[in-house]
């Protein structure tokens, strides 16, 4: 059924959110799950246990990576010393020996007295009962001139550790994530630990996407990992150092926290057989969140937080911000996680109320804020709106015609999007080639796009073509399109101006049209919403409202419509609509101002119904093919 939507049901009302116990105290906001998972992974030191963090880069991935942290990091049980000796059995494969903590420099002080005859072997022994200290002393020759074999390499010393370390790797590579040996000195005194090891007890943090611009990096890393838990003596090849030292792994845990985006954490799961193995945990940090009362508190608290050094908010201001929020979010029940761009926000607010002299940011300037954004980013916008109004894109805002449409699309640049009217047209004749997408034939259509036209024919055939063929070619295309189009929001108007050429059926040109449609003939929603209804205001306002003019949109997206206040007015004021639709039949009605028509009881639609219009199109096409 077709629906137009009045004023009250498009519009969101401003709320003023009773700020009492929001409190001081830190919070990650938004990210319940993704902080339970994490906080699953950190509690848990074990092989294997190494962690994915996922999510937009804005949604405060190492903030909660950090806070998360801060519960386990006094924890320093796990936290070892640790020294490297000559080995002489093998003099470039330096030996490394797991101490306990505090008890590294203490070593180095009795190996010193070992080889000064102050300090006997057995009592070493039993003070370092250790199988890799046997194995050392097992191979020290009787004679050391130069006595380095009674130098100890004190690598790791936690003797005044109070906390687990954290180590942020910004710039990895092989040496500041595995170490180097100093050229000029001897092979174990030489050795300089990496981030990898030094973090080991506790965290190593890197950029996953940093991480893999360095097509070695990864497989040494997953080497280390892997050995650091059952190598000894230098048996287990970490990798190459210089002059050919190859030190033996330090046997101690390091849990690495890899932070990157679900592009790259779908990957690495789908094609390298160790990363589930070797990252069993995966916490995803959402971009949305729900517009409950402890998230919209939440987000106040960020943004008190983030106003410090601003000007107060008013009560006005927040309840834009939070209006915001749900814009971003695309959701009337939803905010946004991604609250750095609300801070952004906040602050253009600001310093627009410090120039009309104001003591507080208030409602208007945050609304005067989101206009200056829209402004400086408008500048492809209004070049394709004059080009509509010269007539150099051939936009009909008004009028009927057969098989064109006008669709509507969102062109992102950088962090702004804006929508523009699309036309989309589609011709027929007899053949059997079906539905041909020039884009697709042009390169330009991404996969996503060719899927729904597929979709176009599977609901041709499932609607109309139950006792003939479908013998056509159609071909649909965007006009005056030079870019590749994806996505399948705009199968619904392609669909619409398929079945209009077919069955000759002139259509609305005041109305644009979004929706993608599936097989059933269902319309289903899409994203990008508020822009594309926005987008199409503005192109009929610049060439001059009719009070006809609107938008059919999914009834699904009704949740998603946040719209400009000047596109509330005009609809308020009924100069603009918008129509809800759930199916083609819907859409048809409406675009056409025919009936769609049902078959009856004899499996037949009614004379001047659009689906006997289209039926009989498709059967001339069948029969013309047939003959020739």
């Amino acid at each position: 059924m077709v629906r137009e939507l009045d004023w009250n049901e498009i519009t969101i009302p401003l709320e003023e959110i009773d700020e009492d116990g929001i409190g001081e105290e830190e919070r990650i906001v938004g990210q319940e799950r993704g902080m339970r998972a994490l906080r699953l992974g950190l509690s848990i030191d074990k092989p294997g246990y190494n962690i994915y963090v996922s999510g937009e880069g804005s949604s405060a991935r190492h903030f909660g990576v950090m806070m998360a942290i801060r519960e386990f990091e006094d924890d320093t049980r796990n936290l070892k010393d640790a020294v490297y000796v000559k080995n002489g059995f093998n003099p470039t494969n330096p030996i490394s020996i797991t101490l306990e903590k505090g008890e590294g420099r203490k070593f180095a002080r009795m190996l010193k007295a070992l080889g000064e005859g102050k300090l006997g072997r057995d009592d070493f022994l039993e003070t370092f009962p250790y199988e890799e200290v046997a194995f050392f002393l097992s191979y020290i020759p009787k004679e050391d001139p130069d006595g380095s074999f009674f130098e100890a390499n004190v690598v790791l010393d936690r003797s005044q550790s109070k906390k687990r370390p954290v180590l942020l790797e910004t710039h990895p590579s092989h040496d500041s994530l595995f170490g180097f040996v100093e050229s000029g000195m001897s092979e174990h005194m030489g050795i300089r630990l990496g981030s990898y090891q030094l973090a080991s007890g506790g965290y190593l943090i890197m950029s996953a996407e940093e991480l893999m611009q360095e097509k070695s990096l990864w497989p040494t890393l997953k080497r280390y990992i892997e050995t650091s838990q059952m190598s000894r003596f230098g048996r287990i090849v970490q990798g190459e150092l210089i002059k050919n030292v190859r030190p033996s792994p330090l046997r101690q845990l390091t849990k690495v926290i890899l932070i990157g985006s679900d592009d790259l954490y779908d990957e690495l799961a789908e094609k390298d057989d160790e990363f589930l193995r070797l990252f069993r945990i995966a916490p995803e940090f959402d971009f949305n969140m729900e517009r409950n009362e402890k998230n919209l508190k939440d987000t106040i608290w960020y943004l008190r937080k983030n106003g410090k050094g601003l000007l107060d908010l008013s009560k006005s201001a927040i309840s834009e911000l939070l209006r915001y929020s749900s814009w971003f979010a695309e959701d009337r029940n939803m905010l946004t996680s991604q609250l750095s761009f609300l801070g952004d926000l906040e602050t253009e607010a600001d310093r627009i109320a410090r120039k009309k002299g104001k003591e507080e940011i208030e409602g208007d300037d945050v609304r005067d804020a989101i206009e200056e954004r829209s402004y400086i980013s408008s500048l492809t916008e209004e070049q394709i709106t004059r080009e509509i109004m010269r007539g150099d894109l051939l936009v009909s805002l008004s009028g009927k015609k057969v098989g064109i449409v006008n669709g509507l699309a969102v062109i992102d640049r950088g962090l702004s999007s804006f929508g523009t009217p699309a036309v989309i047209s589609a011709t027929t004749a007899p053949g059997n080639e079906g539905i041909v997408n020039i884009e697709h034939e042009a390169g330009l259509s991404g996969g996503i796009h060719d899927k729904g036209l597929l979709i176009l024919e599977g609901y041709l055939r499932h609607r109309y073509a139950r006792t003939f063929p479908l013998s056509l070619y159609a071909g649909i295309c965007f006009e005056q399109s030079y870019a590749e189009v994806d996505g399948d929001s705009a199968s619904s108007a392609e669909l619409f101006a398929l079945l209009s050429a077919i069955g000759n059926i002139p259509l609305r040109e005041d109305i644009a049209v979004t929706g993608s449609v599936n097989q059933m003939g269902y319309i289903q929603p899409v994203g990008g919403i508020n822009e594309k209804i926005e987008g199409f205001y503005k192109a009929c306002l610049a060439t001059g409202l009719t009070g006809e003019q609107g938008v059919m949109i999914p009834s699904k997206n009704i949740e998603s419509l946040i719209l400009p206040y000047q596109v509330e007015n005009a609809v308020k004021n009924g100069k603009f609509h918008i129509w809800a639709i759930d199916t083609v039949d819907d859409g048809m009605e409406l675009l056409s101002n025919l009936i769609p028509g049902e078959r009856n009881s004899k499996g037949q639609f009614p004379t001047g119904s659009v689906n006997k219009l289209v039926e009989d199109g498709l059967k001339k096409l069948y029969s013309h093919a047939n003959k020739s």
